[in-house]
């Protein structure tokens, strides 16, 4: 294995690793502050219940993630020191920004998890507040970072050096909106759909359990509007990618030649021997009318570009393809869970509902790993696009494959640490309802 392939490996399984947590970071707050804001409007002990054991698993999920965000920390110095060298004067801001954001949410955590019945009810609430909000600016400010290297700005480019560095022109450059926009959703979608599905799962076992069905009804308050929301959120960028980075939209789509009026591609291979899509279902127009709301409008293929400058094709096209596809299926079913609220009928009392809810618990995430895919290998060959290849930012050390290998079994270690720690804080002994009030749940 090469010491670029190793190292972009190591990388992609840390970050693949690392992302779970921080999008659990962010959204899980926001049901444990939902919790206790109904247990303090309501007066049902069933949600305070919820809420303290919702805060373990934030408590859990935190320290993890705080492990393994400082791993990605030395593996950006050790693995890639001439892109810290290029990029670290210019997006030291949003990573700076987002240690200031990171210490906030454990000064509140650490309020949150130790004030119970030591501050006034308000105040531990709005510690809870403080959790969830800056879980979410930290997300944000590390998207930033990533957003300047699909859309790098804030500096003149001389003699392959960066100067005049403007940070904050850095810090809101073009893609910002779009990619920020997309993760904090998909955040919330996925943190709230698994809870539900979880929840589903137990209440299918246990119907009609009361602690279930709070617990379920408030990661839905959470999950359906995002999981609604996220392919509009999706399209834009998606039309976004198409103006800024076609050679990404090419690879995305499977579209080798430039074409006027190009269809959208549903499946499929690659097959860059052939520059034909195998087995693909295709839309005529479909994709010119997505990418720029014209049906005859021109879409760059993979031909517009040298061969060096192509990504692995297969790889984001199938990741793209599998991002879409999860999306799709947990946006129809937030779409019959808000259905069912119109009509005001309980989401519980479908048993069809909950197994569709239980089989989408891994879906969220699934997707924003698949997505991380395409945003990442999509950009290749350039670490900075159209600035520095990811092969000129490397470092050759030996032995990259034993670190690669060690990490992996690391981080396969720790999952199964953090699982059985949320299921014994949590689901292992799960509170007798008839102990809390039989009033109906709203």
């Amino acid at each position: 294995m090469s010491d670029l392939l190793a190292a972009r490996s190591q990388m992609g399984i840390s970050l693949a690793f690392h992302i779970i947590f921080a999008v659990v970071g962010i959204g899980m707050p926001a049901l444990m502050v939902l919790a206790e804001w109904r247990a303090q409007r309501t007066g049902d002990a069933m949600y305070l219940e919820l809420a303290k054991r919702w805060s373990k698993g934030t408590a859990i999920l935190f320290a993890v993630g705080a492990v393994s965000g400082t791993v990605l920390s030395f593996e950006l110095g050790l693995l890639w020191p001439s892109f810290m060298e290029f990029a670290g004067p210019i997006i030291g801001m949003p990573f700076s920004l987002e240690g200031f954001a990171f210490f906030t949410e454990a000064i509140f955590l650490g309020i949150y998890l130790y004030g119970w019945n030591r501050i006034s009810p308000k105040a531990h609430l709005w510690s809870g507040v403080a959790v969830a909000v800056s879980g979410m600016i930290s997300g944000v400010f590390v998207v930033m970072a990533n957003a300047w290297m699909n859309a790098p700005a804030g500096f003149e480019l001389v003699q392959g050096k960066a100067v005049h560095v403007d940070p904050i022109a850095a810090l809101f450059n073009a893609a910002v909106v779009q990619q920020t926009l997309h993760m904090t959703i998909a955040s919330y979608c996925a943190t709230g759909m698994a809870v539900a599905g979880i929840h589903a799962l137990l209440l299918l076992k246990h119907p009609g359990d009361r602690f279930h069905r709070a617990a379920l009804m408030i990661a839905l308050w959470v999950g359906v509007p995002a999981a609604v929301l996220q392919p509009e959120s999706g399209h834009f960028s998606a039309q976004w990618v198409a103006e800024r980075q076609p050679v990404k939209l090419a690879a995305m789509e499977g579209q080798f030649l430039t074409e006027v009026g190009a269809p959208l591609r549903i499946g499929g291979i690659p097959d860059e021997s052939t520059f034909e899509t195998r087995g693909a279902i295709e839309v005529p127009y479909g994709l010119s009318i997505l990418a720029f709301n014209d049906p005859f409008a021109e879409v760059k293929g993979l031909d517009s570009v040298p061969r060096d400058q192509w990504p692995p094709v297969a790889i984001v096209h199938v990741a793209f393809q599998i991002m879409v596809a999860l999306g799709t299926l947990l946006s129809l079913a937030a779409s019959w869970v808000a259905w069912r609220w119109f009509k005001k009928r309980p989401v519980e009392s479908s048993r069809p509902l909950l197994w569709c809810l239980a089989l989408c618990t891994p879906l969220g995430f699934l997707a924003i790993e698949a997505g991380w895919i395409v945003t990442e290998v999509g950009r290749q060959p350039w670490i900075i696009y159209k600035v520095l290849r990811t092969s000129q930012a490397v470092t050759p050390m030996p032995g990259l494959i034993w670190s690669m290998t060690g990490f992996s079994l690391l981080y396969l270690f720790l999952a199964v640490i953090v699982t059985w720690l949320l299921y014994s804080q949590i689901l292992r002994t799960v509170p007798n309802s008839s102990a809390y009030s039989t009033d109906p749940l709203p």
